[in-house]
């Protein structure tokens, strides 16, 4: 009987895996889900600072609760917060700028993300939006605040047993490297990434210095089949920049390297990466087989190129069904394409922290 008691835990688990659920395995191995990065995870921090790169209108939004324009770029949820709700958190995260949520329900998950940033300071400053610099600061400051509200000992097992979820990088390359010509004028484009490398590695260092342990970092998706990207390819309008896309596997190469090699140096880290790479790309390709229709533009205007405040001057023009689109807007995937790629990264990291 000792034995089976032993093993009954491991047993419960293969069996919600091997029937499709997840939820049950990872209830209470992660105390909260904390998140770094840009507009792909930004739950309304930018809705706090003056910055044009905000979403906290309609029709963002659209199927949130309630229809509310939150502030996240697409028509509903985010592939964090269905991550968050997998491992039996609340189904959605708030951001730490909103003055309006207590310490308490930041204690179980938050979002420091900024639309518009990056891991390169500079792309941040295209738009006037929260560094990851700055990102690091409130979280520094999130931690004092929960020592404060909770007591050390509180404090440090939703530090160190919290999720932390990093999606930057997107816009270093496209808003910012092949936009604008400084970063150009200053590094070919590997010695770009090696620069973004060494950012994204001290940020990983800061926030194990200060209690996190479990780690998922997230690759560069096909960027280059973006709808804007198709509309801004001069050697082939219309169709995926590939070279946009060679980049984003490179890169993606160089970041699992990233990953091994502090794993090992950094005692305890559990750090993954999460391809989402192979997934979008699949969508893309043959968008029937996922269920959608259009793969190519966005819900949002003609889906080219509107974005932000671009998609509420388009309305007229807006698609009846998000769930059709992979895309809300010209940059963002809709909430159906949000909760694909959140499975895709739950299945990555499950076995990890089991």
């Amino acid at each position: 009987m000792s034995s089976l008691r032993r093993y009954l835990p491991c047993l419960i688990c293969f069996f919600f895996l091997t029937h499709g659920g997840r939820r049950a395995c990872a209830t209470a191995k992660v105390t909260a889900i904390i998140v770094f990065g840009d507009s792909s995870v930004d739950t309304g921090n930018n809705n706090f600072i003056p910055t044009v790169a905000r979403s906290n209108f309609w029709p963002y939004g659209r199927d949130y609760a309630n229809g509310i324009a939150t502030g996240r770029f697409s028509n509903g949820r985010l592939a964090t917060e269905f991550i968050s709700e997998a491992f039996g958190l609340p189904p959605s995260i708030p951001a730490y700028l909103d003055a309006k949520c207590t310490i308490d329900q930041l204690a179980t998950g938050v979002s420091f993300a900024s639309a518009a940033t990056g891991l390169d300071n500079a792309t941040a400053g295209v738009l006037s939006v929260i560094t990851l610099s700055e990102q690091l600061a409130y979280f520094k400051e999130y931690t004092e605040r929960l020592r404060s509200a909770k007591g050390e000992a509180a404090a440090k097992e939703i530090i160190g047993g919290a999720l932390y979820i990093w999606s930057i990088d997107t816009n270093d390359f496209i808003e910012n490297y092949y936009n604008l010509p400084e970063r150009r004028m200053q590094y070919t484009v590997g010695e770009y990434e090696a620069y973004l490398l060494g950012l994204a590695e001290a940020a990983i260092r800061r926030v194990h210095a200060l209690g996190g342990r479990k780690m998922d970092f997230t690759g560069l998706t096909p960027m280059g089949c973006l709808p804007a990207e198709r509309v801004g390819n001069r050697g082939d309008p219309g169709e995926c920049n590939e070279e946009y896309n060679a980049v984003a596997r490179t890169f993606n190469a160089k970041l699992q390297g990233l990953v091994a090699k502090l794993n090992k140096d950094l005692p305890g880290l559990q750090l993954v990466f999460a391809d989402t790479y192979q997934l979008l790309a699949d969508v893309v390709k043959r968008p029937a087989d996922y269920g959608f229709d259009n793969a190519v533009q966005g819900c949002c205007g003609t889906g080219l190129f509107e974005a932000g405040y671009f998609c509420s001057f388009t309305t007229s023009m807006l698609c009846t069904n998000a769930n059709k689109y992979v895309f809300f807007d010209a940059i963002h995937p809709t909430e159906k394409m949000y909760k694909l790629l959140a499975d895709n990264v739950i299945n990555t990291t499950l076995h990890v922290f089991m």
